[in-house]
């Protein structure tokens, strides 16, 4: 339960579903995570409006006291998978490591609003919705290729060829970032973001939950669900220290390419490192995240050395990245999912 509430996924997972629980919360925690939102009053504006067309004055606003309290006498007896699932994909579909956290996610990380949704987490740890959540990388996974099934595509193959090429980019990047953007973390400069590579196969346990938990999604619609089957040295990110330690084994410096958003979404100045992920390659066939490692330590600044930190950023809870070629397409038929304007997704039959 504490580790839930150490990181900013896991706060924001335990307030979402208090807000889907009681409307009374959902109009306090809007109100007062507008207050706090570093865009109040510019990217995001409050309009009220009665029906005559007059402006209202404004309700009398809760303290945060008021919003604790809420928690706190939550009823949770009423918790499902339903509602469960609702609130881990809010909190995946509102992480931002490019800019500064939200209203929210301030409101959560307040000393009074995090002990008062300790009482949120017990019921979550305790809810057989989540029992998945510490869930090591299953021997038959899917990956999910986000395009319809009249687009097919194979696999990605000669996963040492992407490592290299991602590899050699982001030493590329981070050489023209040290020449060209300023060492001051508060400038105007953004960049990659990410902490993992892409063009991998990156498949995830469970269908369709897993089509829903995409960080920075595009709004697909369609998707070709594909079956994998890899075995092999698979290691677990279950926490932040297993991360770390995965940094602290191949290290791969990104200070002056991740500086400015990584300072904007965490607040911290100094040095950054990334996972050498083609390094990574000589000693781990697949690296697999559990939903509980994500929302514990996905988005904060995680020790490695004395001066140097790190991010989870960009990786979808519950994935698994294949670094070498042990992963491979079995011969269970692929699966056609649609989510038609953002309702709810449905699978299709073969051929619609």
């Amino acid at each position: 339960m504490d580790s839930l509430l150490q990181g900013p996924r896991g706060r924001r997972l335990c307030l979402e579903l208090a807000m889907e629980m009681d409307q009374d919360i959902r109009i306090a925690v809007f109100q007062l995570g507008y207050n706090l939102d570093p865009g109040a009053g510019r990217s995001r504006v409050l309009l009220t409006m009665n029906p005559s067309g007059e402006v209202p004055p404004p309700p009398p606003e809760p303290t945060v006291d008021e919003l604790a309290a809420l928690f706190t006498s939550l009823d949770l007896r009423n918790i499902n998978s339903q509602l469960v699932q609702h609130a881990l994909q809010r909190s995946v579909d509102t992480a931002r490591y490019w800019q500064e956290p939200d209203g929210e996610d301030v409101l959560a990380a307040t000393e009074e609003i995090t002990e008062s949704l300790a009482h949120v987490a017990e019921g979550l740890v305790d809810s057989p919705s989540t029992q998945w959540w510490n869930q090591k990388a299953q021997p038959g996974q899917w990956a999910i290729d986000w395009r319809s099934a009249d687009d097919p595509t194979p696999l990605p193959r000669i996963p040492q060829h992407t490592l290299a090429e991602w590899g050699r980019k982001e030493r590329a990047e981070e050489i023209r970032a040290v020449k060209e953007r300023p060492q001051d973390p508060h400038a105007n400069f953004s960049g990659e973001w990410w902490s993992i590579p892409h063009g991998l196969i990156h498949t995830v346990a469970r269908i369709p939950e897993g089509l829903s938990l995409v960080e920075d999604s595009l709004g697909w619609e369609e998707a070709t669900v594909i079956p994998v089957a890899g075995t092999g040295r698979i290691l677990e990110i279950t926490s932040a220290e297993d991360w770390s330690e995965l940094c602290r084994a191949f290290p791969l410096e990104v200070t002056a390419s991740r500086r400015h958003d990584w300072f904007r979404t965490t607040g911290r100045q100094g040095r950054w490192v990334i996972p050498d992920w083609e390094k990574a390659a000589s000693t781990w066939d697949a690296v697999h995240l559990t939903v509980d490692g994500y929302l514990s330590a996905a988005g904060r600044a995680l020790p490695v050395g004395k001066d140097t930190a790190t991010v989870i950023a960009g990786w979808d809870p519950g994935s698994t990245i294949w670094l070498t070629g042990v992963a491979r397409e079995t011969e269970t038929p692929r699966q056609f999912w649609l989510r038609p304007h953002n309702e709810d997704l449905c699978q299709l039959a073969p051929g619609n």
